[in-house]
């Protein structure tokens, strides 16, 4: 086996996205981020709830 073959045994071929796995993708992308970002807003949410309202008139 000479080097070139070598070489091209190794190549990984480009993927070809259609415009369908495009925008699936970019759909699931969307739906990760506004979990992602609900799940911040609920932690946010229930740690003020949890300090309750005195949580700014703490000594310093």
């Amino acid at each position: 086996m000479n080097e070139e073959d070598e070489s091209k045994r190794h190549e990984i071929a480009t993927p070809v996205w259609t415009e369908e796995q495009l925008k699936r993708r970019r759909q699931r992308n969307m739906a990760i981020a506004w979990t992602l970002a609900a799940l911040i807003v609920l932690f946010f949410v229930v740690t003020i709830v949890k300090l309750g309202g005195n949580v700014a008139n703490r000594p310093l």
